[in-house]
């Protein structure tokens, strides 16, 4: 058994899905989030910023005993995995593969579709990883740029005319290719869930990100001895880099529980 938490970090709110798929697969386990609200969105940034700010991210976590650090965000995980995992020795998850051997299970035609920011789609990771798994997979990409701006600000819900307008104009394209799968590429697109299936339709199956890498985390920590005792309840602690307030509305509703006055902020500068 080991006691030690497991650091999760994103940019803003969206691996808070991730948190909710880890309270499920691993209640017993710990939590440390960090999202870096300052700094929402990654998508749109350089390469070379990403890893700067993952860098930031990954070296605030490790200010806690950790054993493990799940990575709940598409765009590091696609541009800066490699180089965080070989910078450091403690087991860090990201949420690219899960996700592909997700899609590969399920899908019929072998149509995939992917949507994600624009640096994760200019990337490559999600193609370049289904290609090798499966090289008959036939992959289309689109970037989703204003998704999670308009997650962060609460435009999440059915209903609400601005993000129902753009996922049609985003999504209608991709359903019109015929994909029969769609992997959510950003942590933050399962809070879309509704409206990005009202948009493509029953006959398309949604492939989540943040839960497929929690079931990669969970065979992690079982092959490697690291399992907290599974009789136990664990606990999260929240950090984010800019005012909590309205961080604690949004995770409050998503999570189903009441986290007001729960989540700290703090200087990413520092670190």
């Amino acid at each position: 058994m080991d006691m030690r938490p497991i650091g999760v970090f994103d940019s803003g709110l969206g691996g808070l899905t991730a948190v909710r798929s880890l309270r499920q697969i691993l209640p017993e386990e710990n939590l440390i989030y960090f999202g870096d609200t300052a700094r929402v969105p990654y998508g749109g940034r350089s390469r070379e910023t990403i890893l700067k700010y993952a860098r930031q991210d990954v070296r605030f976590l490790k200010s806690f005993d950790l054993k493990a650090i799940l990575i709940a965000c598409g765009t590091v995980t696609t541009t800066s995995l490699d180089t965080l995992q070989a910078e450091n020795t403690l087991p860090i998850v990201g949420v690219v593969e899960p996700t592909c051997r997700r899609a590969l299970l399920v899908t019929k035609t072998k149509k995939v579709g992917i949507i994600a920011t624009l640096a994760s789609i200019r990337s490559g990771a999600y193609e370049a990883v289904l290609r090798r798994l499966d090289p008959e997979v036939e992959v289309i990409g689109k970037p989703c740029p204003l998704f999670v701006p308009l997650v962060e600000n609460g435009r999440f819900r059915r209903g609400d005319v601005v993000i129902e307008t753009v996922a049609r104009e985003y999504l209608e394209p991709l359903k019109a290719t015929g994909i029969d799968t769609l992997i959510l590429g950003c942590t933050h697109y399962p809070l879309l869930t509704e409206v990005i299936a009202d948009v493509m339709g029953p006959e398309v199956t949604l492939v989540s990100a943040g839960e497929e890498s929690a079931f990669e985390l969970k065979r992690l920590l079982k092959a490697n001895g690291l399992r907290a005792e599974e009789t136990r309840q664990g606990e999260a602690e929240f950090y984010v880099s800019d005012q909590p307030e309205d961080f604690e509305r949004i995770a409050s509703v998503f999570l189903q529980e009441d986290i007001r006055h729960v989540a700290r902020r703090i200087d990413i500068d520092r670190y």
